[in-house]
């Protein structure tokens, strides 16, 4: 029911735009598909892959792709029914060879990805900072495309792994596209390009026998980035809560990067770009992302699709972190060094638009796998800086293209085709090209043809900031880029108490698979950061290390940034939260329909667990049967954000007796979820080890006495699911794990 609920309000929703279900193209505009699309948000770049798409209908015949019709698809061509396959039968060589052709080297970094459609919009218009025309005019809408991806991992890797999350966007300009080609954490590891090699070698499997897949603890990956002491700042980070987001609708994302804006007085201003999620970010814990691993490897890209499907759509806030030309060395750190992040309590986030993802894709690898995003794209208005790694980044991810899509021409295909008019140049012929060039010039400039196609003028074409180079050329670094460690000890004084005891946690996990000697350059890496830190690290791994710490460059005091730690960020909403209703025959079936109902209100979601599928049967004698959406196997606590356990003697009585069902509850409270129950569900609670005689419950858990939902109730639980998780329960042992 729900999901023909989706395909009736996508039908509506095209019918509002003028089309219907089963119309094609009218006046330019994309045929809707209900089964695909959740809203019919037209606009230039869905429109204009409509003629690519290709739909089955009633009618139609199987042929080869040559276009001959085919009466049999399941024999091949034999002498005789048992004899041997004959040469000749073509029909099975075209299927056979194609099918042997179907896959494309994969990325070498974000291999794993999810993407969607959307929109940009801008609040007011921009263009005393930037002559950019998508952020210009507040009415319009620029189509995007978005692409969510893990950085270490194959294609075929899970998504919730420890890792940097790739956060890249397409804007299809009126001025052609321009790509924000960031990830979800505002620095990298490295300072120059020409160690990117090394570094994505080293966290890759190492070479000898292919181990470990997607996880960068092993000895390669410590081994090399424990001698790059700029990779410190970057350390703290995907070893934090930030590095397994509980879905990319709760991730940052960030440009890395320092960029320029101009305007049309030629006025350049330094810029880094930020997302800001309408959802807040929040996290998984560790538990929850490695069972998840096993249980759903395609957590984040099934809540992107399930969002998106169900009309849920993800929302981010577009943000400016302006710096003006004049004060480029105001601040004690290097703002092209990208190992450094503006503290926000510097330089505010300036919020001046919003993103919306609300279009999944046809088709994953004619559109996810096939996007290409390049730092190099960029417009008018925007223009790049002299940060080292961004400079090779440039070249790279044209290169790369060149390889995985095999040629220069991936820019025609669709997904990657502008929305404004382009291949109007001299360029020619390459591995698939499909563009027919008609004409006796290929060459600038001519005047065979009338000089066409002209430059543009200098107003309207491309012009780069005219920016003075007066330098010797040399291989070296600033002295402003050697300070590796006073972000690093920024970050750690900003975090929350639980935050610093996952981030221990993680390098502890990190280092079980490291050798000693390896074990002991991390440790002593972190005495730079934090004594604290380091000695906590060291005595969970085992190892004792000299005293002093080995700094390149003195750290700086620093203030604390309320901005970086994710105990301030915003919770009050439970959009795309899900609660599993734990549930067996003899179920108060009118507090199960009152709290699903009530959830629902305040854009949340349940689903119905039991012992079986199925129904099962409520208390009340003239009570509906409630359907069953999974089972404690099949559908475990890691999936959901919440948990409760309404009234039923019988239910409560039964789910006591599941040695699965007890276990839920008990994951659920040490992975700090809120947990409600009514009635007699509180005795399930009692089982698993609480106790409230003369205590309150634990942070997090919600009790009704009755089994009546009561609006406060339901009110107090709400809010606490939008806390997302109770940090303050693992220091309590009142349930075992």
């Amino acid at each position: 029911m729900e999901r023909w609920t989706i395909y009736l309000g996508a039908v509506i929703l095209c019918a509002s735009a003028g089309l219907t279900a089963s119309d094609g193209p009218q006046s330019g505009q994309p045929n809707c598909a209900p089964t695909v699309d959740s809203a019919c948000e037209i606009n230039e770049k869905v429109a204009s892959m409509e003629s690519f798409r290709a739909r089955t209908e009633d009618g139609d015949i199987l042929t080869t792709n040559q276009g001959l019709k085919i009466s049999d698809d399941s024999n091949s061509l034999k002498a005789g029914v048992r004899g041997s396959t004959l040469l000749e039968d073509f029909i099975l060589r075209e299927k056979i060879t194609h099918f042997d052709h179907e896959r494309i080297p994969e990325r070498v970094v974000h291999a794993r990805g999810a993407g969607a459609y959307g929109f940009f919009q801008v609040y007011n218009s921009l263009a005393n900072i930037t002559k950019a025309k998508f952020l210009q005019d507040p009415k319009k809408k620029t189509p995007v495309f978005v692409r969510f991806s893990t950085v270490g991992g194959f294609r075929g890797s899970a998504d919730t792994v420890r890792d940097v999350r790739g956060f890249a966007t397409k804007f299809y300009t009126e001025d052609g596209n321009f790509d924000i080609v960031g990830n979800n954490m505002p620095i990298f590891f490295i300072q120059d390009a020409i160690k990117f090699p090394d570094l994505i070698h080293s966290v890759k499997p190492e070479p000898h026998n292919e181990i470990p897949q997607a996880q960068s603890g092993h000895d390669n990956f410590y081994d090399f980035i424990t001698q790059q002491p700029e990779a410190a700042h970057m350390l703290m980070w995907v070893n934090s809560d930030r590095g397994i987001p509980r879905s990319y609708a709760n991730m940052e994302g960030f440009g890395i990067h320092t960029f320029r804006l101009i305007n049309e007085q030629g006025v350049s201003r330094f810029v880094k770009f930020h997302w800001k999620p309408y959802l807040g970010v929040h996290s998984l814990t560790a538990d929850d992302a490695g069972k998840l691993v096993g249980k759903d490897p395609d957590f984040h890209r099934r809540q992107l699709w399930e969002s998106i499907a169900s009309g849920a759509f993800p929302e981010w806030e577009l943000g400016l972190q302006i710096v003006e030309a004049e004060d480029e060395f105001k601040f004690d750190f290097d703002i092209l060094d990208p190992t450094k992040l503006i503290p926000e309590e510097l330089v505010p986030v300036i919020r001046v638009g919003r993103l919306v993802l609300n279009r999944n894709p046809d088709n994953y690898f004619a559109e996810t796998e096939q996007v290409a995003f390049c730092i190099a794209n960029i417009v008018p208005g925007i223009d790049f800086s002299d940060d080292p790694l961004m400079q090779g980044r440039i070249f790279s991810y044209l290169d790369t293209q060149i390889t995985r899509l095999g040629g220069p021409n991936f820019q025609e295909i669709p997904i990657n085709r502008p929305v404004c008019p382009f291949l109007k140049n001299n360029q020619r012929d390459g591995l698939h090209r499909d563009t027919i060039n008609v004409g006796q010039t290929n060459y600038h400039k001519n005047t065979l043809n009338a000089g066409l196609p002209k430059e543009a003028t200098p107003a309207a074409g491309f012009q780069g900031f005219p920016e003075r180079i007066a330098a010797n050329k040399v291989r070296a670094r600033s002295p402003s880029f050697d300070d590796h460690f006073s972000q690093a000890i920024l970050f750690w004084t900003s975090l929350s108490s639980w935050e610093q005891d996952h981030l221990v946690d993680s390098f502890t996990g990190e280092m079980a698979h490291c050798q000693p000697a390896i074990r002991e350059r991390l440790v002593r890496l972190l005495l730079n950061i934090n004594e604290s830190l380091s000695n906590r690290v060291a005595l969970n791994v085992g190892v004792k290390i000299d005293p002093m710490p080995y700094h390149t460059a003195p750290p700086k005091p620093v203030t604390p940034s309320p901005a970086l730690s994710q105990r301030n960020q915003s919770k009050d909403t439970i959009l795309t939260r899900v609660v599993a209703v734990l549930v067996a025959d003899g179920v108060n079936g009118q507090a199960v329909a009152q709290f699903k109902n009530a959830i629902i209100a305040a854009g949340g979601n349940v689903s119905i667990i039991a012992p079986r599928f199925g129904t099962v049967t409520p208390a009340e004698a003239d009570g509906a049967l409630i359907p069953v959406n999974g089972t404690f196997g099949t559908f475990p606590s890691v999936l959901f954000d919440a948990v409760f356990i309404p009234g039923g003697a019988s239910s409560v009585a039964l789910l006591g007796k599941i040695g699965a069902a007890v276990h839920y509850v008990q994951e659920a409270f040490v992975n700090l979820k809120p947990i409600a129950a009514a009635g007699e569900g509180v005795e399930l609670l009692k089982q698993v080890g609480w106790t409230p005689q003369d205590a309150k419950p634990p942070a997090g858990v919600v009790i009704n006495d009755g089994n009546a939902i009561s609006n406060a109730f339901t009110a107090a639980f709400v809010e606490a699911i939008k806390q997302h998780r109770f940090y303050e329960r693992e220091k309590t042992s009142s349930v075992p794990s």
